[in-house]
């Protein structure tokens, strides 16, 4: 404040509270008047409480100097930082002259700026207004005593110029925290103001209204801050805020008691009851554990639960197990063992725990009486044990076999029977015999007077006492059953035990088949004849043949397929295909024979030497002859068959016939017999020469077919001159008188073998 005798006089405009709201910028007008009569440097700054609100390191200031007499305008503009917190924040604008009035300077003035909620609305020149006191900021806060209420004091000035109402609220705390108190104006009996809870201010005037903080005894310590709301009824839209900030210290009080329930123990555990109960405001998280107090551990603790969270004012018991871990410690007789232990609590926030916790006692009674009954029975048993030992080493444990079997339940055809056994107590060992039953008898003795035998070494081991023979290979591989027993001898070469069971090499299924036909019952000579099969179980085929039997019982391999050891043959690879564990072939070709009657047999043989003589499927196959046909037969290139030859002319015969060259004959009779399937004849023509033909004859069905040619000869002209002598050629003539006929030479016209069409 400034002083009445100073020489200094300082005008501050505003006078009264400032206020804002983040980001708003605000200005500071200082008059500062030097009535001294002296002149003067004057230094006009705010101090270090600014800088809070500044959020700065260094405080804005100005200098000047003035004449005795003389005065001058200092101003300061600021922005009120983005990021402030609503609240009232105090700082001193200081005026100092330490050359000039050392002993008058500085002053001081204390000065408030009050920052508002974003919330709230601007405040107009007759809106009311209010103060709270004291005034609080984030680096100001109220200290609140869990012991006492706080108390704020809200004044409220009535700007306007009517009577108005006023009500004050805290929306951010439960009605149960705090206590509203409006006081009384002593004009309620003129009837201007109603009684109820709220203030009514006529214009121009103030009151004040108190507030009260009781905060409950469980709230956390830490920093709160509750925001009140003052509210008008002439403007209810006015929205009014200020925030209280309220500090609650932290309080680390921690009651810990340790309650007995079971503490004296001869075959139990003791029970114990650990209750904590947090009398302060703070969360705790603690972590229990216990220690005995001497220097051998002779118990283990066990917490349930070990860890625990507390939240004010609550509590929470834990059961505490006590064990005793040396048996022999326990003592044979007086008032017992005494062991005390130690309570130990830490907590995981480092917070303060208190330095006297409890201790606890666990009586361990003293044995009863009828224990030393049971030493003196330990001791006799013992004893007995000893006799029984020296008993057993004396008088060994005979070799026992424990198993004797084969290693699979069953076997197949190429399969080689194995075995294993375990025997135990080898040592008392002396002589192995296995025996095996089944085409013949075999013994097979195993001296083990030593050690296991050279020829087991690879099949057994030795495991404590016991001799374990695993995948023992046997002679037996043929098909059939077979009887294996396993002697043992002691040392005294007395047989003490001997085991047998049974097994069975089963013969593997033979190639059957399924189904054999052929694609056609008829086929003619020459043509293929296709074979479908299905065959079950190929993979025990050796080979595969295919048999045809004729009608007088001879037989023959019609075709013979091998290599099934190595899958499929080359051959079959594009006919044939398996699918589960079937073989089907299709198109299998052979060449159809000589017509007739025949018997196709599929004989499957198989791998094993066991499975001799498998039955062969048969089907009937009918070959017919190839029906023959004659194609053509020309004379002189003519096909027609009545024709006018002239005497001496030249007949050329051709024909061609289709059919068995074996199985049919072709003759021009009477002039050729079996002139082949197709040929040229050449005949001179003569007035003997009336017909020529061709028949075809199958020797099998003898049918036969003929065709032919029927001309009429004409004479030769009359002539004068005397024929020319016709020399000599192959050309064959036709005699005027018949002879008997010749194979080479045609009949005479008119002959009986000549026919006519």
């Amino acid at each position: 404040m400034q002083n009445q005798s100073s020489p200094l006089k300082v005008i501050i405009n505003p006078p009264g509270v400032q206020s804002g709201m983040p980001g708003d910028n605000l200005e500071i007008h200082a008059i500062i008047i030097n009535q001294g009569n002296q002149s003067a440097v004057i230094d006009v700054f705010f101090d270090e409480g600014f800088q809070i609100l500044n959020q700065s390191n260094s405080s804005p200031r100005e200098r000047l100097a003035l004449a005795p007499q003389q005065s001058s305008e200092v101003s300061f503009e600021f922005e009120i930082p983005i990021n402030a917190f609503p609240g009232t924040y105090d700082y001193t604008l200081v005026v100092d002259a330490p050359e000039h009035y050392p002993q008058e300077t500085p002053i001081q003035y204390p000065r408030q700026i009050k920052v508002l909620l974003k919330e709230q609305t601007v405040i107009r020149e007759n809106d009311p207004t209010f103060s709270v006191k004291p005034a609080t900021n984030p680096s100001n806060q109220l200290i609140y005593k869990p012991t006492d209420s706080l108390q704020v004091i809200v004044t409220v000035d009535n700007r306007s110029n009517r009577v108005d109402r006023f009500r004050l609220t805290c929306p951010d705390l439960d009605d149960a925290w705090f206590t509203i108190r409006y006081p009384t104006t002593g004009l309620e009996e003129a009837g201007l103001l109603s009684q109820g809870s709220g203030l009514e201010l006529n214009p121009g005037s103030q009151n004040q209204i108190l507030l009260f903080f009781h905060l409950p005894a469980d709230t956390l310590a830490g920093n709160y801050s509750p925001t009140i709301r003052l509210h008008s009824n002439n403007t209810p839209d006015l929205v009014l805020l200020e925030l209280i900030y309220i500090k609650i210290p932290e309080l680390y009080r921690l009651d810990v008691e340790l309650n007995t329930i079971l503490g004296k123990v001869s075959r139990a555990f003791g029970k114990y009851e650990v209750k904590l109960v947090n009398q302060g405001n703070t969360l705790r998280q603690l972590s229990l554990s216990a220690k005995t107090q001497e220097e051998e551990q002779l118990c283990r603790y066990e917490f349930e639960p070990s860890q625990v969270r507390l939240l004010p004012t609550k509590n929470r018991g834990i059961n505490l197990t006590v064990k005793p871990i040396h048996w022999w410690r326990r003592p044979l007789f007086g008032a017992g063992l005494f062991i005390n232990f130690n309570i130990q609590i830490e907590d995981q926030q480092q917070l303060p725990i208190p330095d006297k916790l409890p201790q606890g006692t666990l009586v361990w009674k003293a044995r009863p009486w009828w224990q030393f009954l049971l030493l003196i029975l330990c001791i006799l048993g013992l004893l007995g044990g000893g006799a029984y030992i020296i008993w057993r080493i004396l008088h060994p444990d005979p070799v026992k076999i424990e198993a004797f079997e084969s290693v699979s339940p069953s076997y197949q055809e190429g399969d080689t029977v194995r075995l294993r056994w375990k025997i135990r107590n080898i040592k008392q060992l002396q002589k192995l015999v296995l025996i095996a039953e089944g085409e013949e008898t075999k013994n097979r003795p195993y001296d083990f007077s030593k050690n296991i035998p050279e020829e087991l070494k690879s099949k057994c081991q030795e495991d404590q006492q016991m001799l374990i023979c695993n995948n023992f290979e046997t002679e037996a591989k043929k098909p059939g059953k077979y009887n294996f027993k396993l002697e043992t001898y002691d040392r005294k070469e007395r047989k003490v035990d001997e085991k047998m069971f049974s097994v069975e090499i089963k013969l593997n299924s033979p190639p059957e088949v399924i189904s054999f036909q052929s694609e056609k019952p008829e086929y003619e000579k020459g043509q293929q004849i296709n074979l479908n099969w299905q065959i079950k179980y190929p993979q025990q085929l050796a080979k595969l043949q295919i048999l045809r039997k004729q009608e007088n019982g001879t037989s023959s391999i019609e075709g013979e397929l091998n290599q099934f050891n190595q899958g499929l043959p080359v051959q079959l690879n594009k006919q044939c295909q398996k699918d589960n564990l079937v073989l089907t072939c299709s198109k299998i070709s052979v060449l159809a024979a000589a017509p007739g009657t025949y018997t196709f047999a599929l004989q499957p043989i198989s791998k094993s030497p066991y499975q001799a003589n498998l039955k062969p499927t048969e089907i009937k196959v009918n070959i017919k002859p190839k029906q023959f046909k004659i194609v053509s037969f020309t004379l002189n290139g003519s096909e027609q068959r009545n024709l006018v030859l002239k005497d001496g002319d030249r007949a050329i015969v051709k024909w061609q016939v289709e059919g068995d060259a074996e199985g049919i004959q072709v003759d021009l009779p009477p002039y050729y017999t079996n002139v082949g399937l197709s040929g040229t004849k050449e005949f001179l023509v003569n007035s003997g020469l009336k017909a020529i033909e061709i028949t075809v004859t199958d020797n099998l069905t003898q049918k036969r077919e003929n065709l032919g040619f029927t001309f009429t000869v004409e004479p030769p002209p009359p002539s004068i001159n005397t024929a020319p002598t016709i020399p000599e050629s192959n050309v064959p003539q036709v005699p005027n008188i018949p002879t008997a006929p010749n194979r080479n030479t045609p009949p005479p016209p008119g002959s009986p073998n000549n026919r006519g069409f």
